[in-house]
């Protein structure tokens, strides 16, 4: 399994797998549709890459490897590993975390056409706010929650009861409710799973406005 690693990370970082390198190979054996191994084989090397091609492109490989990967290798320290370790599971972490919270504020904030500030610190500790809109000294809180598509409903009603107490401290200090924003990666983008809170704190702004 080792050797293969290292084969399969020095193929993709060198690009020797790229169409302009091995052809269109998916697209390939469609249009071949072998019946075995051996007329995929034959096909490939008539039509798509000739085997002396390939065997080069192999040559380059272990090149790459001997002359780039290894002393690369020979340079990595403990410490090294200890950091980059640490740096994945703390610092990318929490840098993904605060851009998915980054987004989905700003695509709240475009929806309801209204200035969405940044809480306290202090605000977090003692409410479990993240966000507030400012409504004729009022203020609707925002909690944001990023979560991944295993995420149970049931979760989200545990989460509330928890944190009913502290929303409840923040709307008789301020005036206004606390509301949970989940949010979803889908396809790469960062969309807001329960839209149905955005009536509910359209509602609430109106309420506020009237009041």
């Amino acid at each position: 399994m080792g050797k293969e690693w290292i084969l399969n990370s020095a193929t993709n970082r060198f690009q020797y797998n790229f169409k302009r390198n091995v052809g269109a190979t998916s697209e390939s054996i469609r249009k071949c549709s072998p019946k075995s191994l051996e007329e995929w084989r034959d096909y490939y090397f008539s039509n798509i890459r000739p085997i002396e091609h390939i065997e080069e492109l192999g040559r380059k490989l272990y090149f790459k490897i001997t002359e780039h990967i290894k002393p690369e290798l020979d340079t990595i320290s403990e410490q090294d590993c200890i950091d980059y370790i640490t740096n994945l599971v703390i610092n990318r972490t929490f840098d993904g975390y605060m851009t998915e919270i980054s987004t989905i504020y700003s695509q709240l904030e475009n929806i309801l056409e209204v200035k969405i500030e940044q809480a306290p610190d202090e605000w977090d500790r003692l409410y479990n706010v993240d966000f507030f809109i400012n409504i004729k000294d009022k203020y609707i809180g925002i909690q944001v929650k990023p979560v991944n598509k295993n995420f149970h409903i049931s979760e989200i009603y545990k989460e509330r009861d928890l944190q009913e107490r502290t929303h409840k401290k923040f709307y008789e200090k301020y005036g206004g409710k606390v509301f949970y924003i989940y949010s979803l990666s889908k396809d790469g983008r960062k969309e807001i799973l329960n839209k149905e809170v955005i009536n509910e704190i359209l509602l609430e702004i109106e309420h506020l406005k009237n009041n």
